[in-house]
C-alpha cells in the first residue's frame, strides 16, 4: 500500500499503461489509506462502493487499448462540488442531508477522464475560512507536526489551511493522488502552501462554475491541488474548457498544460512587486523569496522590480465584495425549497425561516452574510461596495499595467507557516490576513500556482511561493513554477 499510495499521477499513469498495477488496486490502497488516518478527519463522505466500480471500468478500457486521460487516477472531490446521487453539504448543517440529482460540470469531465472519486473532502463552511476550522462537521487536521522542541507546542494540532483543507490533507497525506478545490480568495493556494503541496487556482473562467455551490459568484473558481506542478496540469487539462451552461465560462481553447511544464523560462521577464514585501514579514520566507529570483535567474528569467500600487487595498476591498456576493448567494436557504427546516407548531414562515437559518449557518457564515447586507444596504451601498468595485477595477488595472512589461509574478503564497487549531480564532482579522498574498490575483482573475519549497528552521512547516500569470496565460505560470519546484528541491512526501 505505501509504494502506491506514494506514486504520482505521471508515474501511476505509465504504471497503468504498462498493466503493472490496477485501478483497483490503486483505489483500494488509497481508500485503505483514508480509513487509516480518519483522525484528519479529511473527508465527510467516502465513496467506496462508487470508486471501486470506476476503477473497474478503468481498467476494462486500459484493457482493450481505450484508455481516458485519468483512467484510474483516485481523486478527491471538495464538497463544494454538486454529485449525483452523493450527499453534497459544503460542510454546513444546513445542508447536512441534500443529495444532488445532478452532476457539476467539473466532476462529470473528471469522471468522463477516468478519474476515481474517493469521497467528498472536509471544508470551511460554505468556503468561508483560512483554516479549515469552520465545518459542521469539525475540523480537518494537518498530517504536518510541528518541530520546535518545545514539546506543548509540538503535540498541538496544525491546520491544513482553508477552505480546501480536507482537500489539501487529503493528497499531503497520500488518501488521493489530487484533489479538487474552489478557490475564491486562496482557498487553493494557502492551503496548498500550509500543506507541503501544490496548488492551482486557474484564470476566472477558464473552469466551469455550473453545480458548484456559490460563495462569491464573480471570485469562485474550481482549481486542483496535487503533489507535482505536473500532476496538477494533468488534472487540470481535464477540468478546463467552454461550458454553455455556465455564462461566464470562457471560450477559449484549452493549452497543453503538461508541455507548458517543460518548456523553460529562457528569456522569461519575472516580476517582484515591492508591495508584497512587508515589514513583518517572516525572515526565512523572505529569503525563500530571494532564493526563487535566483532560481528562475539561474535559468534564464530576467528579474525585473515592479509596482502594484493598490494591494494594500486588496484585503478590504476582498472583503467587501465577497460577503455582498455571500448574502446574496446565501439568501435561497430559507429552508423552504431544500435543505435543513426548523419548523414548530403555530410558527410564522418568517419565525421559520430565521430559526431555521440561525440553527443551519455557523458563526462565520452568519458573520458574513452580516457584513454583506450591510454593505449592501441603501445607507451603505455607495460608501462601501460601490468604493470597493471601483477600487477592485484599479488592482486589476494594475497588473495589466505591470503585463506590459513582464510575463509572470513571483511572490509568496501566505505570510507565514501553518498554525495550531484554535491559535487565531479570536480574532477574525487575524485569520483573514492569511490571503493578504493571495487575494490580489483573485480580485483580478488571474491564474496563481502555489509551489512549496521548503520548510521553515524554527517549526519544521512549510513555505510556499506563488507564481501569477496573465489572464488565462496558465502556461506561463505552470513554466515557471516547474522550474521553482526543480531548484528548490522540495520533494512532496506522504506524511503522517
Amino acid at each position: 500500500m505505501s509504494r502506491l499510495i506514494d506514486l504520482s499521477i505521471v508515474e501511476a499513469i505509465k504504471l497503468l499503461k504498462k498493466r503493472e498495477v490496477s485501478s483497483v488496486e490503486l483505489a483500494e490502497a488509497h481508500i485503505a489509506r483514508i480509513k487509516e488516518k480518519s483522525s484528519l478527519n479529511a473527508f465527510i463522505e467516502v465513496t467506496e462502493e462508487k470508486a471501486l466500480e470506476q476503477a473497474k471500468a478503468c481498467d476494462a478500457r486500459i484493457k482493450s487499448g481505450n484508455a481516458h486521460p485519468l483512467d484510474g487516477i483516485p481523486i478527491g472531490v471538495k464538497d463544494l462540488f454538486c454529485t449525483k446521487g452523493i450527499r453534497t453539504t459544503a460542510a454546513s448543517h444546513i445542508l447536512h442531508n441534500f443529495i444532488p440529482e445532478y452532476e457539476s460540470t467539473i466532476t462529470q469531465k473528471l469522471f468522463d477522464g477516468g478519474a476515481v472519486c474517493l469521497g467528498k473532502t472536509n471544508m470551511d463552511q460554505f468556503a468561508m475560512g483560512s483554516a479549515n476550522v469552520t465545518s459542521y462537521f469539525g475540523n480537518v487536521i494537518s498530517p504536518w507536526k510541528r518541530q520546535t522542541g518545545d514539546t506543548a507546542l509540538d503535540i498541538a494540532q496544525i491546520v491544513p489551511g482553508g477552505s480546501s483543507g480536507g482537500s489539501a490533507a487529503a493528497v499531503a497525506s497520500g488518501m488521493c493522488m489530487a484533489a479538487i478545490g474552489s478557490d475564491t480568495g486562496g482557498s487553493i493556494r494557502q492551503p496548498a502552501a500550509f500543506s507541503g503541496i501544490v496548488g492551482i487556482k486557474p484564470s476566472y473562467g477558464r473552469c466551469s462554475r455550473w453545480g458548484i455551490i456559490a460563495f462569491s459568484s464573480s471570485l469562485d473558481q474550481a482549481g486542483v491541488l496535487a503533489k507535482s506542478v505536473a500532476d496538477s496540469a494533468i488534472v487540470l487539462q481535464q477540468m478546463c474548457g467552454h461550458d454553455p451552461k455556465e455564462s461566464t465560462s470562457a471560450n477559449l481553447p484549452v493549452p497543453d498544460f503538461l508541455a507548458a511544464t517543460k518548456r523553460g523560462v529562457k528569456g522569461l521577464r519575472v516580476g517582484i512587486p515591492k508591495e508584497y514585501k512587508m515589514d513583518d514579514m517572516n525572515s526565512e520566507l523572505i529569503s525563500l523569496w530571494r532564493q526563487g529570483e535566483e532560481w528562475l535567474k539561474d535559468a534564464g528569467a530576467v528579474i525585473v522590480p515592479i509596482s502594484l500600487p493598490h494591494t494594500p487595498y486588496a484585503l478590504p476591498v476582498y472583503y467587501i465584495i465577497a460577503p455582498a456576493e455571500a448574502s446574496s448567494n446565501l439568501a435561497r436557504y430559507d429552508g423552504i425549497r431544500y435543505g435543513l427546516r426548523v419548523a414548530r407548531q403555530g410558527q410564522n414562515l418568517s419565525d421559520m425561516i430565521s430559526e431555521t437559518r440561525a440553527t443551519g449557518f455557523g458563526a462565520e457564515v452568519k458573520r458574513r452574510i452580516m457584513i454583506g447586507t450591510y454593505v449592501l444596504s441603501s445607507g451603505a451601498y455607495d460608501a462601501y461596495y460601490t468604493r470597493a468595485q471601483r477600487v477592485r477595477r484599479l488592482i486589476s488595472d494594475d497588473f495589466k499595467l505591470a503585463f506590459n512589461d513582464i510575463d509572470v509574478i513571483l511572490v509568496p503564497t501566505a505570510p507565514s507557516t501553518a498554525f495550531a487549531i484554535g491559535e487565531k480564532n479570536d480574532d477574525p482579522i487575524i485569520m483573514y490576513l492569511n490571503d493578504v498574498f493571495t487575494v490580489p490575483a483573485s480580485l483580478a482573475g488571474l491564474p496563481g500556482i502555489s509551489v512549496p519549497v521548503g520548510v521553515s528552521s524554527k517549526d519544521g512547516l512549510p513555505f510556499g511561493l506563488q507564481l501569477i500569470g496573465r489572464l488565462y496565460d496558465e502556461e506561463t505560470a505552470f513554466a515557471a513554477a516547474s522550474i521553482v519546484e526543480k531548484a528548490s528541491g522540495f520533494k512532496v512526501q506522504t506524511k503522517g
